[in-house]
């Protein structure tokens, strides 16, 4: 289809001048009709925050997206342009996208003026009408609003009265389009308060320049809680003027988690050729995010986000890789001994409380990872706290009597397949426990829950874990106890207990 180029084309064609925000609901209604999909690729808000974002479009809202770091606020923001009509037209060289049937520039008024219906058209694709700002504490009103340009009035030969001497900020520049400020509460009060006439008017103040200019623009702001009460807040006026604000929240099952990990983990192709990963190495992954996000080392308030999942599982994937490109190895399957690599992934993204801090971020997050293999653990076998009292009738009763025997095994990081494969068939019962529990299971997955039923009755006491330089060893857990130092430099026995004992 031919575009229009002139204004009596335009006309011609039977466009209709219309708002940005009566646009993003007439297309929404088209949607919601064909029971089409409008946040692609947004799990876990189909009940909760999708509604109440399609509620707030409909009703013509403007939008503060309220939630911790990592749940989606800004890409929910930038699906919004899907609403969009993929073109509009505007006045060809119109700085601030004026409708060529509503201008509201002094270019864009003195254009239809001068040239009537042959002032030039042209086009503006959706993905052009998208403006996101970061609110930091050095954001001005003039980055925002504009300001008097000294340059353009020498330039232009125009005094100082002359409003075409103003330099126009992102926010009138955005005239049409979605613009998204996000983290609203560091903005500073003073530029906060700017907001107050063009949410509610669509009036812009600069300098000392009386200009009636009713913008047309969709925001969208978005926010942390947290931000309320350690960097600032946004101030009340502001809040009263923003129409919906609609909260956020994490994946509230694992499978919802698995599901944004596995669309948003960067996985090189050659990794995905190479490396075999059990699901429940994928429930892992999911259930450290979980466990972060209710320990009592980790700060509730400033959430745990979904990017420690999906750099975890990255993380996860380069340790496997590592290893068989180490061992020449051309395949291989992830193994428990890999989530040491996730390690480094969950200490940058939990914010410790002053208990987690003593503990240190290292500890805490190889903690976590225990406390996901003791969840995911009885989702597989029997719980060990059943039999405490009934040892004879213990499934895992001659796994522990070995151990208590004075047996170790040493699981090394680097090991070669076959090497690990031989070390946890020397514990006797370990490879009947999955025969028994998971029936059919062969090959790499069969070795994966033998090690995991290892690390599981590790995390319930039944046996010890230590981590070595280069991987971890098991024993009995009573011998470890009463273990004394080799020589005078190694730590006494509490020192040693604090260190390797669950």
């Amino acid at each position: 289809m031919i575009k229009p180029t002139t204004l009596s084309q335009l006309k011609s064609a039977g466009y209709k001048h219309k708002t940005i925000k009566e646009e993003l609901r007439q297309n929404l209604i088209i949607k919601l009709q064909k029971r089409e999909s409008v946040f692609a690729g947004i799990w876990g808000y189909e009940e909760t925050v999708i509604p109440d974002m399609e509620r707030a479009i409909l009703a013509g809202h403007d939008i503060n997206l309220l939630g911790l770091r990592g749940q989606a606020k800004t890409r929910l923001a930038r699906l919004m342009i899907n609403l969009l009509d993929e073109y509009i037209p505007v006045i060809k060289g119109s700085e601030l996208n004026d409708d060529p049937l509503h201008p509201i520039s002094r270019y864009g008024r003195d254009k239809i003026a001068e040239l009537g219906d042959s002032t030039p058209i042209s086009w503006l694709h959706r993905d052009e009408r998208y403006t996101e700002k970061l609110a930091t504490p050095d954001v001005s009103i003039a980055d925002l609003i504009g300001d008097v340009d000294p340059i353009k009035a020498a330039s232009l030969k125009l005094p100082y009265s002359d409003e075409r001497v103003i330099h126009f900020g992102l926010i009138p520049r955005s005239h049409r389009c979605l613009f998204v400020i996000n983290e609203l509460p560091d903005l500073q009060a003073r530029i906060q308060v700017a907001l107050f006439n063009i949410l509610q008017e669509g009036d812009i103040q600069i300098r000392g320049f009386k200009i009636r200019m009713p913008l047309d623009i969709q925001f969208v702001f978005t926010a942390n809680p947290e931000d309320y009460t350690n960097r600032g807040s946004i101030v009340t006026p502001l809040k009263d003027r923003i129409d919906s604000q609609i909260i956020t929240h994490y994946p509230k099952t694992l499978e919802i988690g698995k599901k944004i990990t596995q669309q948003e983990a960067h996985v090189q192709p050659e990794q995905k050729n190479s490396i075999s990963v059990p699901e429940l190495a994928k429930d892992l992954v999911e259930q450290i995010a979980f466990e972060a996000r209710k320990s009592e080392f980790v700060d509730a308030k400033s959430g745990v986000s979904a990017r420690l999942t999906i750099s975890a599982y990255e993380n996860l994937l380069a340790a496997a890789e590592r290893r068989a490109l180490r061992n020449n190895e051309k395949t291989t399957s992830i193994r428990v001994s890999d989530f040491v690599g996730v390690v480094p992934s969950i200490t940058g993204k939990v914010e410790l409380v002053y208990e987690g801090q003593q503990e240190g971020p290292g500890i805490v997050a190889q903690n976590l990872v225990g406390k996901a293999i003791r969840s995911q653990f009885l989702n597989y076998f029997p719980d060990p706290d059943k039999f405490r009292k009934q040892k004879e009738k213990s499934p895992y009763k001659k796994i522990t009597n070995w151990f208590g025997d004075g047996n170790t095994i040493d699981l090394l990081h680097e090991l070669k397949q076959a090497e690990y494969e031989k070390i946890l068939k020397t514990v006797p019962g370990l490879l009947e426990l999955v025969n028994e529990y998971h029936k059919g299971q062969a090959g790499s997955l069969q070795f994966f829950l033998m090690e995991f039923a290892l690390h599981g009755l590790a995390e319930f006491s039944l046996i010890s874990k230590h981590t070595l330089t280069s991987g971890l060893q098991f024993k009995d857990l009573l011998s470890s106890m009463f273990s004394l130092p080799k020589d005078e430099d190694e730590p006494d026995d509490d020192e040693d207990l604090g260190r390797g004992q669950r």
